[in-house]
Formats: C-alpha cells, sequence, structure tokens
C-alpha cells in the first residue's frame, strides 16, 4: 500500500492528528538536536543588536508559550489523538479531550525541563565585586599608601585567582599575610591587613 491509498483510508479524525504529529514531531526533534549539540537557544522573541549594561542574574523564569513547549502541545496532541483512535475511541470530542489533555501536560513538562536546563547556564564571567569583603593572600607585597600594586590570592565564584591589589595603609603589607578585600575600584582591589 502506497502513502496516497493508506491517507485515503483515514477518517478526517485521524487525518487531522496524523497531520498535526508529523510536522510537530519532525520540527521538534529537529530543534531539540540542534539545541543538545549547538547549545543553541533556539526560542527567541526578536532580532537585532543590543547593546547595554546587564546584570548576570536576568530572572528569565519559566517560559510556558516557547516554541518548544508548543511543538510538544502539538506533537503528543497528534499522538494522543492518534492512541485513543487506535484504542477504539472514534467520537471526536472524547478524542479531542484526550489529545488536549496529553497535549498541556506535555507542553508544561516540556516548558519546565528547558526552564530547569537553562538554570545550569553559566556565563563564566568572573564578576571582581564578589571579592569585596572576602579574606585573600598577599602573593606579592603590596606597597603602602597607593604608591603601587601587588598581588593578593583569593577564591573568588569557586576559582582561585591572583589579581592586582592596593592599600591605603601606612606600611606595605609584606607576602604571605592575610588581607581583606573593601573596595574595588578600576578593577583593582582596594585592602586592608585582615583584623
Amino acid at each position: 500500500m502506497d502513502i496516497a491509498s493508506w491517507w485515503n483510508l483515514l477518517s478526517p479524525l485521524e487525518k487531522i492528528h496524523w497531520g498535526i504529529a508529523l510536522p510537530a514531531t519532525i520540527i521538534f526533534v529537529i530543534q531539540l538536536i540542534i539545541t543538545l549539540t549547538a547549545g543553541g537557544d533556539t526560542d527567541m522573541d526578536g532580532a537585532g543588536d543590543h547593546d547595554g549594561d546587564f546584570s548576570g542574574d536576568h530572572g528569565d523564569g519559566m517560559h510556558i508559550f516557547s516554541v518548544k513547549s508548543i511543538l510538544a502541545f502539538l506533537m503528543f496532541y497528534g499522538w494522543g489523538g492518534l492512541a485513543a483512535i487506535e484504542k477504539g475511541m472514534h467520537v471526536w470530542w472524547g478524542v479531542s479531550g484526550i489529545s488536549l489533555a496529553l497535549g498541556i501536560i506535555m507542553m508544561l513538562f516540556t516548558a519546565w525541563i528547558f526552564f530547569m536546563l537553562l538554570k545550569l547556564q553559566s556565563s563564566g564571567t568572573m564578576n571582581i565585586q564578589n571579592a569585596v569583603g572576602k579574606e585573600a593572600e598577599v602573593y606579592l607585597t603590596i606597597p603602602a599608601k597607593k604608591s603601587g600594586n601587588g598581588k593578593i590570592q583569593i577564591v573568588i565564584q569557586d576559582g582561585y585567582k591572583t589579581l592586582d591589589a592596593v592599600t591605603e595603609e601606612s606600611e606595605d603589607i609584606k607576602t604571605g599575610s592575610f588581607v581583606e578585600v573593601i573596595e574595588v575600584v578600576n578593577g583593582i582591589l582596594i585592602v586592608r591587613r585582615k583584623r
């Protein structure tokens, strides 16, 4: 039996559900492969170049009506309806009710899964402001009264970093001493002896 003959044997209800299930499944699988292999977020709201100062925590939230979740709805709407028809249900409202319920459940589940996956993302960019209030060890002597830069070793954002530091104190802070970061000015850490 060829595809045209098979299609002609289907009821209108089956044609509707096959017409929804197949394209939605194909597009969903393609999007899923792109997202998982290329790391791309293919749910976009618009195009264009934007320039600005943004904080690292943008609180995107869960997008229930994203491309992926709508495709999941259509996919399970179609397959759920076909499963109901296969089990002997041929009343359009019964098939539609099952399709709708499965579609909504899958749409919410897909939105939740991608929300959880996006929470795992990290830019990896160090925010030097996170050093304020932290303790560090002097790596290279820090000259007194901001007369030059020294270096400190500090743990920021779970990473061990060596950064430039200055002090306003009247005496040099020697290598091996412990200091506290009190401020960041133009990317340079201002430190004082640990008290």
